[in-house]
């Protein structure tokens, strides 16, 4: 998988793509419209961060690359891929059960906190894509 070279896009199958871990300085990009929402995106090689209508949605540390994302209130789900093992942080619901899965495995349940932030660990093998569900329960 190709980094996204526009920062961020929309792909033909209504999913949306962004980051770029291979970038030396942080670029940014913002008001991008996406099924009636705005979404800036910031990202380099530390860091890779998604807001949506002023909110946050996605950040990775180290940066990562994320492709074909797509949320509803019943799940999230990308595939992401990076240089190395990335902390990722998702904004879902306040105090709700989720069950994470990484390449179709459960990885078990994890509980968002008041804010709603979900945090996983993610091991990443340069090269390798990882694909990511957080089913709500």
């Amino acid at each position: 998988m190709a980094v996204v070279k526009e920062l961020i896009r929309k792909e033909a199958d209504g999913t949306l793509s962004f980051g770029n871990y291979e970038l030396d300085a942080k670029k940014k990009l913002s008001d991008f419209k996406f099924e009636g929402d705005l979404y800036k995106v910031k990202t380099f090689r530390e860091i890779t961060k998604l807001e949506k209508n002023g909110l946050f949605v996605y950040e990775s540390v180290p940066g990562t690359v994320v492709t074909h994302m797509k949320a509803d209130e019943a799940e999230i789900k990308f595939l992401v891929e990076g240089l190395e093992d990335a902390s990722i942080t998702l904004e879902l619901e306040p105090e709700k059960e989720y069950r994470v899965y990484i390449d179709e495995k459960s990885i078990g349940e994890m509980k968002t906190n008041l804010g709603g932030k979900l945090s996983i660990s993610l091991e990443i093998d340069p090269g390798k894509v990882s694909e990511v569900k957080v089913v709500k329960l």
